[in-house]
């Protein structure tokens, strides 16, 4: 092991989404977003849950629906226990140094393309970015994760729109016009590179909507991206102490052999995972992107003034990382591009652990852009039981995170300009991907099921004990 420490500006921070955890669906003026029309779907296979193509009938059916389970509608009542669950998160609880979370989009423009924003909803805001500093942690806010007002899909095709484009940069302005004193660290937009899986929470294109799926996706995120250039550019010019960054899930796959047929269909297929970071940090659309699209046979458009918006470039990287991947040409061929690796064991959802790719990653990212980078999230999904005395005893929790803090050890002491890692999430909130609370990634417990019931209190797991040592160690304490 090297010699190389965590400094004492690293953060050590708490990832969030506010569609996963405030709850208070219908209050204080709050439209409905595109998340809060996942539903739990205990039967179904968590492949088909919620990611399928989602089409208009499907929204207006949800939106409708009585007697229906759509968990990330009551959250884990953040909205109104957020002081509770702060203490427990900061300096006078588990010692996290930053908070991420978002904010919903809908709950500050209900319709998305509201005159004026809502007032309360920003009023609910500054209090939670009080009370964030009130407890020793430097905020970090998404302004997109998964929270897209649902009329803009309905009216306005989701990102697919051009109009969607003032609208978010209407709604982002808004945000660092009234925060930028207090928020510093911005991220644009959760996971950007996410338009396969959870495309719909994504991108609000209902599918009933446009001739061609995945051409409208593309075109949906490169309008994402002129979006991110304008507020970026906004930023820079009116508050330029504020940070913007972009992310993205994952990173590059591996190949599965060494024939040379499979390295190039992973490079190939590693290049369209870079591109949202080639054209968000390095300011332009690449070469490889344009040939991408021309053998799709998908029209992309973007106008002179677009792609100069676009170089109006980010300030920082960030990435999310849960499992790593293999490609091949077989699979890259016939569209499905990547797969699970078979060496490495993997949680109970199909989610390899490999620690020693985050190192990858990291050297990966930071050869690539040579700009601070930001873990924005890491975490791993599991069951955990209470035990007859009322506790839970997750020892295989500070397993998973010792491996992956050793390895980022490693990646400082390659030289990776690693300033922050974000746990997700520290306190157990409704799953993303299953709608499910059953998946838990928290160092403390929150007693609500699957179908909402429970106390909701909140029970610090035994792995809370073992993570305030580490924090209050710097990384030095891991046994």
């Amino acid at each position: 092991m090297n010699d190389i420490h965590f400094g004492k500006d690293f953060l050590w921070g708490g990832g969030f989404a506010a569609n996963q955890m405030e709850g208070a669906a219908f209050e204080d003026g709050k439209g409905l977003c595109v998340a809060d029309i996942n539903e739990y779907q205990k039967d179904i296979p968590l492949e088909k849950r919620n990611n399928a193509e989602i089409t208009t009938a499907v929204i207006q059916n949800a939106v409708q629906a009585e007697g229906r389970n759509f968990p990330k509608r009551r959250g884990i009542d953040f909205y109104h226990t957020y002081k509770e669950d702060l203490k427990l998160l900061g300096k006078d609880g588990l010692g996290l140094t930053s908070f991420r979370t978002s904010i919903n989009w809908a709950r500050i423009f209900p319709q998305g393309d509201d005159a004026e924003p809502n007032e309360k909803g920003l009023e609910f805001y500054d209090r939670l970015i009080d009370e964030i500093l009130a407890n020793g942690m430097e905020p970090m806010i998404t302004m997109s994760h998964y929270e897209m007002p649902l009329n803009l899909t309905l009216n306005y095709r989701g990102w697919y729109s051009k109009e969607t484009i003032g609208f978010f940069e209407k709604y982002g302005k808004v945000l660092l016009d009234r925060y930028h004193d207090k928020v510093k660290k911005w991220i644009l937009v959760n996971q950007i590179n996410l338009i396969t899986h959870e495309s719909f929470n994504h991108l609000g294109i209902a599918s009933d909507q446009v001739d061609n799926l995945a051409e409208a996706k593309m075109q949906g995120v490169v309008n994402e991206m002129i979006a991110c250039a304008g507020i970026t550019e906004y930023a820079h010019k009116h508050y330029p102490d504020n940070e913007i960054g972009m992310m993205l899930c994952g990173g590059p796959a591996y190949p599965a052999t060494c024939r040379p047929e499979d390295v190039l269909a992973t490079v190939r297929h590693n290049q369209m995972e870079y591109f949202y970071g080639d054209v968000l940090v390095r300011g332009k659309i690449p070469g490889y992107a344009l040939r991408y699209f021309k053998d799709n046979g998908w029209k992309i458009q973007i106008s002179p003034a677009e792609e100069e918006k676009l170089t109006h470039h980010c300030d920082f990287f960030s990435f999310s990382y849960y499992y790593t991947r293999l490609c091949d040409q077989t699979h890259f061929e016939q569209g499905n591009e990547v797969f699970r690796n078979p060496e490495l064991p993997a949680n109970p959802w199909g989610w390899s652990v490999d620690p020693l790719g985050l190192r990858t990653f990291l050297n990966l990212f930071y050869d690539r852009y040579q700009c601070p980078i930001y873990i924005t999230e890491n975490g791993i999904g599991l069951f955990d039981q209470v035990t007859e005395d009322g506790h839970i005893h997750d020892d295989y929790r500070p397993a998973f995170y010792r491996d992956h803090i050793r390895q980022m050890k490693e990646a400082l002491a390659d030289g990776v300009d690693l300033r922050g890692y974000y746990l997700w999430a520290p306190l157990d909130i409704v799953s993303c991907s299953s709608s499910e609370m059953s998946k838990r990634y928290g160092f403390i417990y929150t007693d609500i099921d699957d179908e909402g019931k429970g106390s909701g209190r909140r029970i610090p797991k035994d792995s809370y004990t073992w993570l305030k040592k580490v924090i209050a160690s710097r990384g030095e304490d891991l046994d």
